[in-house]
Parts: structure tokens; sequence; C-alpha cells
């Protein structure tokens, strides 16, 4: 439902209209906090994958990357660039997998200033572990779509992405 006045619906979902449906300002209001909304319930999907194995995503998210990239290590702010979600806390990130042996930092020869990093063996025995049970909730995680409203999902959050 959309509100013609100045209203405006919270994320919880307080403001409440006709039939006990949220109330937004505008449909792309109504839109954008539904992306919103989705993208947090993705997360927590695949959050519950990742915390028996004391990962998060983005920590996830570096494994991957660095195993994509095999057998070449990756410069720290390479890795930033690739993330699905961006942070400026790279380097952090990186403390934590390092501590738990599962990255590899080390400082390049022709660079000082540059630190280069690589996934372990324990960090890919790790992935390997992982892979069926993340290739199982992206399977469901869209699961109630049609393969066509997939692809047309996909073209629109593109083009989102793109225009901004």
């Amino acid at each position: 439902m959309y509100d013609s006045g100045m209203s405006v619906q919270t994320v919880s979902g307080s403001k409440r209209g006709a039939g006990g449906r949220p109330t937004y300002r505008t449909r792309r209001q109504a839109a954008a906090l539904g992306v919103l909304q989705t993208a947090d319930v993705l997360r927590r999907h695949f959050g519950r994958i990742l915390e028996p194995a004391d990962l998060t995503l983005q920590q996830y998210n570096v494994l991957r990357i660095l195993r994509g990239a095999l057998p070449e290590p990756l410069p720290t702010m390479e890795i930033g660039e690739r993330m699905i979600e961006r942070t400026p806390g790279i380097t952090r990130l990186l403390d934590r997998l390092d501590g738990k042996g599962l990255v590899r930092r080390e400082r390049c020869a022709e660079d000082r200033r540059q630190v280069l990093v690589s996934i372990t063996d324990a960090g890919l025995a790790l992935l390997k572990e992982l892979d069926r049970p993340v290739a199982r909730a992206d399977q469901t995680a869209l699961s109630m779509l049609a393969d066509g409203e997939v692809d047309r999902l996909r073209r629109l959050l593109d083009r989102v992405r793109e225009g901004l």
C-alpha cells in the first residue's frame, strides 16, 4: 500500500495501512525496502550454513575469491574490490582469517607496501567441506521462482546496480 501523505514506513513495518499491510511513500520506496529486506533474509539463510564453520559471509567470500585466483596470490586491495559486499575493514577481515590459519599473507618482493594474500590448504579444505551445503542453499534460496523469473530478477537487479 502506498501512502499519499508524508508518513514514512519504517523497515520494521511499524506503520500499517488497511488490512495490516505496510504503507510506503512510493512504489519505488516499497521496492527498495523490499530489496533490502530480501538481502537480509538471504544473508541470514547463507549465514546459517556458514555459522557452524565459524565463518561470516564476508570471510567466506574472501576464501572463494582466493580459491578462484589460484595459483596466484592477490593483493589485499584487489580482494576488497572483488567482494560482494564492500568493506573498508579488509585488513581486519584478513587478520581474522589469518588467525584461523585459512589465509597466508606476505609482502610483495617488488613493492614492499603491497601485501599478497593466498588461501592455505586448511582454507581450501574448509571450502571443500562447505561446497555442497552452500550449493544446496543456493538452490533453495530462490526455489520458489521459475527459471524465467530468476532470469528476469537477475536482469532487474543488474539494472539497479548499474544505475547507481
